[in-house]
């Protein structure tokens, strides 16, 4: 079996895509049931954000894997096929290793270093093992992946590379000025109370602003942000929750309005704000800027992590073909800004039409990924890349190592019947033994097995963990003839091990 992952990214397709394709919570589960229902595939999970939606399952065949998951992306996200092929990318093996690696230390993020991408890997590990979707390989692919993350934000400074989004976002609304300084006291509202709303109201009662309110469909959850944002010893922001069908109003006595929700239409519509601000609306289509497509590239270097997601195998043929990007543009308004609008969800919750209206001025996925592109690397990144680099050679290695132990095991299961087998026969010759000498001869006999085996099954696991080294474990079973339903037997029962991998 080998590592597949299949998906799409800010990276290679426009948000418009993005949009489009987005996977609510009952299509992931749909997605997975599906995935492990088709024939290439063992065990899968699917890591959904609002920036990219990665299909990964363990496989016996590459290009059927390739054919089966690229199939059932299109047919659980609504976009055709044929339109979304030239947006997806592929990884295999060490290199689907090294991709989810870099996702985990937000070198693929839309802003650098962001940290949020854990906690969304963290999700799609749970969703596997809720649904049984996941087994050894996911659980551990994944669970190394988290520690990946953590290593690399405690030992380096990659933090300093980048922020959340919703920092990021601010920064972008602020123009240029200090956020603390242009955010300090303003009113703001938040729609929505899932993390990144949550994030976002964290955010704004930090910078000082004089109030937040928090529209979300359950309002219950609504409340309990509300509480959280006025515990004891916290920022002393005052903190209201306010019903969905109240928004057209608070729009009124708002400075800066965050939307984050699940919801799969528009949220807040250029007419809704134009109501609030007391303008009019002449025309609400948004006007694309179309971004041109980059110069044609090689095929990326396994270790070039700016450049994969650019390029997807192109059928039976075996090219590689570029991925043509483009991006939509939202005008900004003009005049002095009266009313922020941050748009974190996918798809979208805010009209992009809201932005062109005079003293809006709006922020979205998409301009952040454009602004994002432009931002300053730390030099930390390096650093990142080489931890990067080492554990997934070292992941690699342990998972060879892995695929031969079933066969030590059989193999020294095997020499303990034996053992076993002669001590039997010893009895029946020598029948008078006592026990003492019974279990010293039986104890000698061991230590003489063990010491037998033990330099041979040592060094083939060394070599096994080599790059080619998977030949080793069918060379042992062929070299002392050992019964393949026994190393089945012990693979199945080290898979359906309960403990193993849970997060």
């Amino acid at each position: 079996m080998s590592l597949l992952v299949v998906g799409l990214s800010h990276r290679s397709a426009p948000v418009s895509v993005l949009e489009r394709a987005s996977l609510a919570a009952d299509t992931r589960a749909k997605l997975l049931q599906d995935t492990l229902a088709a024939e290439p595939a063992v065990e899968a999970t699917v890591l959904a954000t609002c920036n990219r939606i990665e299909l990964y399952a363990d496989v016996d065949k590459f290009h059927a894997g390739v054919a089966e998951l690229s199939t059932l992306l299109a047919q659980h996200s609504g976009v055709g096929l044929d339109e979304l092929t030239p947006y997806l990318y592929v990884h295999y093996e060490d290199r689907a290793v090294h991709h989810l690696f870099s996702v985990a230390c937000g070198l693929d993020s839309m802003v650098v270093g962001e940290g949020q991408i854990l906690g969304q890997i963290k999700d799609a590990l749970a969703l596997g093992q809720e649904l049984h979707t996941a087994g050894r390989l996911l659980n551990d692919l994944f669970q190394q992946a988290l520690r990946v993350g953590k290593r690399a934000h405690s030992e380096t400074g990659i933090d300093r590379a980048g922020q959340s989004l919703v920092t990021f976002g601010l920064e972008q609304l602020a123009a240029g000025a200090d956020v603390t300084d242009w955010a300090r006291g303003k009113r703001a509202l938040v729609i929505g109370a899932g993390s990144m709303s949550s994030l976002a109201a964290a955010t704004l009662a930090r910078t000082g602003v004089a109030e937040i309110a928090v529209a979300n469909r359950t309002r219950a959850r609504a409340d309990r942000l509300v509480e959280i944002l006025g515990q004891p010893g916290g920022t002393g922001v005052t903190a209201r929750a306010v019903e969905m069908a109240e928004i057209s109003g608070e729009l009124t006595r708002a400075d800066i309005v965050v939307s984050c929700t699940g919801a799969t239409g528009l949220v807040l519509t250029a007419e809704a704000v134009a109501g609030a601000l007391g303008l009019a609306v002449e025309d609400a289509d948004e006007k694309p800027a179309v971004v041109p497509a980059p110069a044609a590239a090689p095929e990326p270097a396994p270790d070039d992590v700016d450049r994969h997601a650019a390029w997807v195998e192109n059928g039976s043929s075996g090219t590689v073909r570029r991925a043509v990007r483009r991006a939509t543009v939202p005008a900004q308004g003009t005049g002095p800004t009266r009313l922020a609008l941050l748009d974190l969800a996918m798809p979208r919750d805010i009209d992009g039409a809201a932005g062109r209206l005079d003293g809006v001025r709006l922020v979205d996925i998409e301009s952040l990924a454009e602004a994002s592109a432009d931002a300053p690397m730390a030099a930390d990144v390096d650093q990142v890349r080489t931890i990067v680099s080492d554990e997934v050679a070292a992941f690699g290695a342990a998972q060879r190592a892995a695929r031969i132990t079933p066969t030590v095991v059989a193999l020294r299961t095997m020499a303990a019947g034996v053992v076993a087998g002669e001590i039997a026969r010893l009895d029946g010759r020598l029948p008078d033994l006592d026990e003492k000498q019974r279990a010293e001869i039986t104890q000698t006999v061991r230590r003489v097995v063990d010491k037998l085996l033990h330099a041979p099954t040592v060094r083939v696991k060394q070599l096994a963990s080599e790059p080619g080294g998977a030949g080793y474990a069918d060379a042992l079973r062929e070299l002392f003839d050992l019964d393949p339903q026994t190393v089945a037997a012990v693979s199945r029962a080290d898979l359906n091990d309960p403990n193993r991998g849970r997060s």
